[in-house]
Order: structure tokens, then sequence, then C-alpha cells
């Protein structure tokens, strides 16, 4: 019984016998404003009604004497005078073995209608980043089951890529073939300000029985507060941790990184902090910064993480998509004129990038790899000229040997999404193809 119950005693022990409690004084939009308690920025609170009722909040900043509140929920039903308790705790997540296979919203309670799963311990949503010598150097490829980034952009386990591509390009069918294909151990899955429409058809589509199976999939829709959008991505974080400190090889994906932005955002105006670059407040960068620097490779374990970024406009200039891409060890640009043409997955291969490729993978595939990217840079270059009938045959030798070329390799770049192909599959037929 004592085994059964530690964790609960444990954090028993680590909350006050009392509390300092403060009134609320004015709620502005998702912000509420009380006279005290004495708290600090990130602690959990609690604002008790006069129905009894308890709202889960957390405490954002100060202004003058005041606390700035946010509820994680709607503020209706709080009015002006109610109490507002200080917890004494940071924010965290139950993580155990039993999370695998299931669907959890940010505060990790089922969405799947399944029995909460057991607690073996509570994990902080707010991680502590290793320190650098605690890291690994990345020498070992991890397959991702995409044969363009296996082949092309050979990803390491324990780095960590950025995603980026507009609206409706196909980043969904992607992280589903990852997801099922991957030769991770797990999967952890972060649906981040999702549409509620578009989350249960990510599941079954998507994912598929299968993919579920070897996932844990933490939800945040788009009506939620920007605490709870936060959190989703954080928790996800937080779940991987708990698996790599356990000794296994993770696969995190997070969509989006932009929306765990725009929430941040959305808090950092409230507390007051002043917008700069497109609105976005400082503290959004250092967010951002912090929660991917929680990823990487271990003494005991490793996060490979995937972040989705959305271009608006399709931007690559934009200061997210900007700020991401010095944070990541690569990119995956998706293309919108390649999904148009029908080409899945739309990855850019010129414009994008891993990294540590030449860290994981041989001689001999480096070549061929660079040999494939030099010809599709080739034929991008003069692929108006073609289209017009101005390029003459003979004129350029290496645009002569791309337009030979290319029908190879548009072969090995399309896959369909439910084709299997390994890490050695996609590097012995890239080999092999003569160009």
């Amino acid at each position: 019984m004592s085994g059964t119950l530690a964790p609960y005693f444990a954090r028993l022990k680590r909350r006050p016998s009392w509390r300092w409690s403060g009134r609320v004084v004015e709620a502005n939009g998702q912000t509420l404003e009380s006279e005290g308690p004495l708290c600090s920025v990130g602690e959990c609170c609690e604002v008790i009604d006069a129905e009894g009722e308890h709202h889960a909040a957390e405490v954002i900043g100060f202004r003058g004497r005041h606390v700035l509140a946010m509820p994680l929920e709607a503020t209706r039903g709080i009015r002006y005078g109610d109490a507002l308790e200080a917890m004494g705790e940071s924010p965290t997540i139950a993580v155990s073995e039993e999370l695998q296979g299931r669907i959890l919203n940010a505060v990790g309670d089922p969405l799947d209608g399944i029995a909460a799963p057991k607690s073996a311990m509570r994990w902080p949503l707010d991680g502590r980043v290793p320190d650098p010598m605690e890291r690994l150097p990345i020498r070992e490829a991890l397959g991702t089951g995409v044969r363009v980034i296996d082949g092309l952009l050979t990803v390491g386990r324990g780095q960590r890529i950025g995603i980026f591509g507009g609206s409706g390009v196909g980043k969904s069918t992607l992280i589903g073939m990852m997801t099922r294909n991957t030769q991770a151990d797990l999967t952890v899955v972060a649906l981040v300000g999702e549409r509620g429409r578009e989350v249960r058809e990510f599941v079954e589509d998507s994912l598929g029985e299968e993919g579920l199976r070897r996932s844990v999939v933490l939800v945040s829709t788009s009506d939620q507060s920007p605490l709870l959008r936060m959190r989703a991505a954080q928790a996800a974080t937080a779940v991987a941790e708990f698996y790599a400190a356990q000794g296994r090889h993770v696969l995190l994906v997070l969509d989006s990184l932009t929306r765990y932005a725009m929430a941040a955002r959305e808090i950092g105006l409230a507390a007051g902090e002043p917008p700069t670059s497109k609105g976005y407040t400082p503290s959004v960068f250092s967010r951002l910064a912090k929660l991917v620097e929680r990823t990487g490779n271990f003494e005991r374990g490793s996060i490979t993480a995937f972040y989705t970024v959305l271009m608006e406009g399709d931007d690559q200039q934009d200061p997210i998509v900007d700020s991401v891409r010095s944070y990541v060890d690569g990119h995956v640009v998706l293309s919108r004129a390649l999904a148009g043409a029908g080409r899945y997955p739309p990855v850019d291969v010129v414009d994008s990038l891993s990294r540590l490729m030449p860290a994981v993978t041989t001689r001999r595939h480096q070549a061929q790899a660079t040999t494939a990217r030099s010809l599709l840079a080739a034929y991008a270059r003069s692929e108006d000229l073609m289209r017009i009938g101005a390029y003459k045959a003979g004129t350029d030798p290496e645009l002569d040997r791309a337009i030979r070329a290319l029908p190879v390799l548009k072969r090995f770049l399309e896959q369909e999404s439910m084709e299997r192909p390994t890490l050695d599959d996609a590097i012995e037929r890239l080999c092999a193809m003569e160009l």
C-alpha cells in the first residue's frame, strides 16, 4: 500500500499546510487582477467563487502591488471579491508507462473515453534544460519512414528539425507517416491549438490504430485558453523527457510551434510586456528557445524532435520561422507548388537541410545525396526557361544531366502515405540510382 500511495504522499509533503490568499479586484478579458496573495510568477493558484467552485489558474505577472493571474478555463462565474489562493507549486503532469496509446488533454486528463492512466509520478511542465556537457554527440541516424527525409535529409537520433510550410500543404499527412513508420521506441504527439474537428480525423486517419498504439497524444484545441495551448506543448515535452529518462528513444512531434508562440504572445501582452517583432513579446522567443533546448541526445535515452512551423503566406522571413530556424538542427520546407502538382510528400529538397547529416551517414551516402541535391537545384534554376522552350539541349551539361535524372529522382521523392520504407531501404535505393 505504501508503494502505491508514495507519489501522493510525496506530493502532499511538497504542498504547504496553509495557503496565501488574495482578493479579485478586476477582470479584464482572460486576465484577473487581485490584491495578493504572496506568490511567484508561474505558480499555480485557484479562484474560489461565491458558489464554492474552484477555478484553476496560473500567476502570469504583477502590476504594482497587484497579482495578474490567468484561469485555465473561461472567467465566467468569477466575481469581484472572490478569493484567489496560491497553491505553492508549479504546474506538473502525471506520467507513467501507461500513457502509451492514450489521448490526453493539456493537463493529463483522458480524452479517449478510457479511465485515467495510473500515475507513477508527477513531472514538471516547465522542465530543466540540460547542461551542454550532459548532452552526447549525435552519431546515429534515426529512420523516419519518409524516404525523401531518410535519403536526402537524414536525421540523427536526438536531432531537432523544423517542418516549415503554409496551411494545407500536407503537414498532418507527413506527421502521420513519421509516427507510423519511425524507428524510435515510441512517439509523443502534441496538437497545439488544433481545430476540434481535425483532432479525431488526425488520430483515426493520419495516426491510425497502429500509430496510436505506439504513441502518446496530447491535445489542446483552438477555443481553449492560451495557457492550455502552451501547456499542451510543455506537457508533450515533459512526457517525452519522462520516457527518455527511462532509457527510451522518443520521437517528439509538436504541431505547431507557431500556435505555441501565439499563445505565449497572448500571455505576454496580458502581463503587460511590450510588443516587438510582429506583435510578439520578448518572452516568446526565450520560451521557444527553452522548449526546444529540452530535447536532444542524453546518457539515458534521447528525444528526436520535429516542430511544425506555419509560414503565413509561405513567408520564410516570418520572425517565428526565422527564430526557430536558428534554434533547430535543420529544416524541412514543404512546397505549395509541389503539393499543387500532386507530389507527396511535397518536400522542397533544395530549400531543406539537415545540419547533422554528415555526422550520421557514410561518405558514399553523402556523395550520392549531394549529387541528387545539386541536380535538383540545377533543374529548379532553369525550369522556367524549359517551360517556355528557351533552353536548347547541350548548352548546359549539368542541366542536361539533371533532365535525364529527373524521372528517377521523382520516383524516389514520391511516396504513398501507407508505404513503409526503412532507413536502409531508402539509402540503398538512393545509392543504387545512376545519376
